[in-house]
């Protein structure tokens, strides 16, 4: 009887941490009430897209050529801060967007979520900005969106660069995100999840490599973590988990014909290298740059050889990697 007690009381607790954790989160986080804390604020601009106002920040001279940043799962626009000036100033219209859902763009409910669709906005994004091509550039999840418009609405696109991209739906395998699918649990749980400081820096410790370790500071988990700390940013986060459909990205890559630089961290532990060299086989015109010393994200832990790297594939009007020659490398620190 007085373990049953234990037990009732127990689960009785945690159901109370629960209801007050769903009852007293916020619905939505406002871009207006953290303007003062969002890098580049001044920079930052909202349009209506599918009905949904969208997020975007846009550097560079107008007249330049186009260039669109797209970021990953749980992410926002703040994974390109550093590099979003330095490709401007290197020459390009620089446009990084918040897919719907994540970061200060809008989180409704009835959007799904999934690869297609997000594509289908980024599309429509294009249209509204008056950009009929550009160079899109998608990190991990945002790189399995840039790969479907590639494939969907070729005409959109001059060249792809893909970091550490998504391409398949190994990822699902994740712990976690299995726990996330299951009915009911995955409500509970990502709120917490996403509430967690503490969880946030050991995915961050996950994502970069260690070497780079010095990047997860107090500032750079605030802004992962603020705009996704609402109800709706934890319905986003989850909806998106679960209509997680990236297999036809390695299925037909072998239909991307644009240019395509892939860029990967020789560490990166969220999407293994081997996703990588598929990649390279799949897509004749392609060029697979290996990263040392680097994680999951390249364009925050190697800045500057990011930078250096793309700038150089977009100037390059010869289409020079047409035939894989000598295209795969390795590059150090």
């Amino acid at each position: 009887m007085k373990k049953r007690n234990i037990a009732l009381a127990i689960g009785g607790g945690v159901a109370a941490a629960v209801a007050v954790k769903m009852l007293t989160r916020d619905k939505t986080v406002e871009w207006e009430a953290f303007s003062d804390r969002i890098a580049h604020a001044d920079h930052s601009h909202f349009v209506s897209i599918e009905g949904i106002r969208t997020h975007f920040q846009e550097f560079g001279d107008q007249a330049a050529p186009p260039m669109i940043l797209i970021h990953g799962y749980t992410a926002s626009l703040y994974v390109w801060k550093t590099v979003a000036p330095m490709l401007a100033d290197a020459g390009y219209r620089v446009i990084a967007i918040d897919l719907p859902g994540f970061g200060y763009s809008e989180k409704p409910s009835w959007f799904d979520y999934s690869i297609p669709s997000q594509a289908h906005v980024v599309e429509r994004f294009m249209d509204r900005l008056g950009i009929g091509r550009a160079v899109l550039v998608g990190s991990s999840y945002g790189g399995a969106v840039a790969a479907t418009i590639a494939l969907d609405y070729a005409e959109r696109v001059e060249k792809l660069v893909l970091v550490s991209p998504v391409i398949n739906d190994e990822v699902r395998n994740h712990p976690i995100l299995k726990l996330a699918a299951v009915p009911g649990v995955g409500e509970v749980i990502t709120p917490f999840l996403l509430g967690s400081k503490a969880f946030l820096r050991m995915r961050m410790q996950n994502t970069l490599a260690p070497a780079n370790h010095s990047l997860i500071d107090d500032n750079r988990i605030e802004n992962v973590q603020r705009p996704l700390n609402a109800a709706d940013g934890h319905r986003a986060v989850l909806a998106t988990s679960r209509n997680w459909h990236a297999k036809r990205i390695e299925e037909d890559a072998y239909l991307i014909n644009q240019p395509t630089l892939l860029i990967w961290g020789e560490e990166d532990r969220v999407i293994p290298i081997e996703n990588g060299y598929k990649l390279y086989d799949s897509v004749l015109h392609s060029r697979l740059v290996v990263l040392k010393n680097c994680g999951h994200v390249p364009q925050e832990e190697r800045s500057e050889l990011f930078v250096e790297l793309v700038t150089e594939f977009c100037g390059d009007t010869k289409s020079r990697i047409s035939e894989h020659e000598g295209a795969q490398e390795q590059l150090g620190s």
